[in-house]
């Protein structure tokens, strides 16, 4: 018979560990934290609510939320508290830790690598939210790991609200070195090249600065071993963008050649799949012209409900003393000329967007 879920033992404080942490205990399970920061495990304690659950005796499984360079080290200690250890791994990166679990002697079978597909460029236990991972992917290479093991690790993330997908660990460090060590590289790099901008210049920065460069306030001590650790996936993409780039530096003064940069950019841009993974839905946007007073929203929400259709997405944009506001709304191509129809019926001003 398949071993229930009691009791988790989180070794690492940090976001990811203490989110974790507090959506475990919201769906009942007892939860011990632990981190060789003691400010961060006290901080993470205080805010899961309850008593640690040291108490409980050992824990069905320990989930290991550490920099990926010291799980080996983790789990040698860790064997020493609970021979019979099992362990959920939730780091960034898949085969640079496998062969340090390896090279510890650690059955692994007991040793079930995964990965959530969440997070934020802040870090700290003081970061940490009990809803980071609803409805986001989270990555399960499974394969040859022990089945009772495997079922617990599917109740973790199931209680967590992710979005279970299951790869191999080859298939994993090749798709995150695309999806998310190079942006953070990229980000990174972009984000240096302010530090030599006068005070003058970096006045008029605007959104698009701020969203290209949002990721790289990220933890410098955790992201080089995360770098590291993918070198090998993460190389090829960088050399084809260094190519990319000698090629715009050599044709910028060409209108044609840098059409085609901005055009292959919104190609690529038009490929990333939708919600949990899924195609990318072709939403229409409506804007929609509020006066500057209280309720608007509310009742725009209360019409499209009326209308009977499903809000996909939604915006707002309002500059204080300005007597008007912008709410742009996102509907499928179906629902959006019944909505259309019936705001503009109601005398809101409605326009279509892009």
């Amino acid at each position: 018979m398949a071993t229930s879920l009691t009791h988790v033992r989180i070794v690492g404080a940090g976001l990811i560990g203490t989110s974790i942490a507090l959506a475990l205990r919201a769906s009942g399970i007892t939860v011990t934290l632990c981190d060789s920061d003691s400010r961060a495990q006290a901080l993470a304690r205080d805010l899961m609510g309850d008593k640690n659950g040291e108490e409980f005796g050992i824990e069905d499984l320990c989930i290991i939320a550490t920099p990926p360079n010291v799980i080996g080290e983790v789990i040698d200690a860790e064997i020493g508290r609970n021979p019979r250890l099992r362990v959920m791994d939730i780091s960034s990166i898949k085969t640079k830790p496998l062969q340090d679990v390896l090279s510890i002697g650690f059955d692994l079978a007991l040793f079930a690598p995964t990965h959530p597909m969440a997070g934020r460029e802040v870090s700290g236990p003081q970061s940490a939210r009990g809803d980071l991972f609803q409805g986001r992917p989270w990555i399960l290479c499974l394969d040859g790991v022990d089945p009772d093991l495997s079922q617990m690790v599917r109740d973790v993330v199931d209680r967590c609200g992710g979005i279970p997908l299951d790869r191999t660990v080859d298939e994993h460090d090749k798709a995150v070195a695309l999806v998310s060590h190079l942006p953070q590289i990229i980000a990174s790099l972009l984000a240096s090249q302010l530090v030599a901008g006068q005070g003058s210049e970096l006045e008029l920065a605007g959104a698009g600065l701020r969203d290209s460069t949002r990721i790289a306030d990220s933890d410098p001590a955790l992201w080089a071993h995360i770098l590291a650790g993918n070198s090998a996936a993460l190389r090829p993409l960088l050399i084809s963008l260094q190519n990319d780039l000698s090629h715009a530096i050599e044709k910028l003064d060409d209108p044609a050649s840098m059409a085609d940069v901005i055009s292959n950019g919104r190609k690529g841009r038009a490929v990333i799949p939708g919600k949990h993974g899924g195609k990318a839905r072709n939403y229409i946007y409506l804007d929609i012209v509020i006066d500057d007073k209280p309720g608007q929203l509310a009742a725009i929400i209360e019409a499209c409900a009326a209308a009977q259709v499903n809000i996909e997405d939604l915006a707002i944009e309002h500059t204080p003393g300005q007597q008007t506001g912008l709410i742009t709304l996102a509907f499928s191509p179906e629902d959006s000329a019944i909505v259309a129809a019936h705001l503009e019926k109601e005398g809101w001003k409605v326009h279509p967007s892009r």
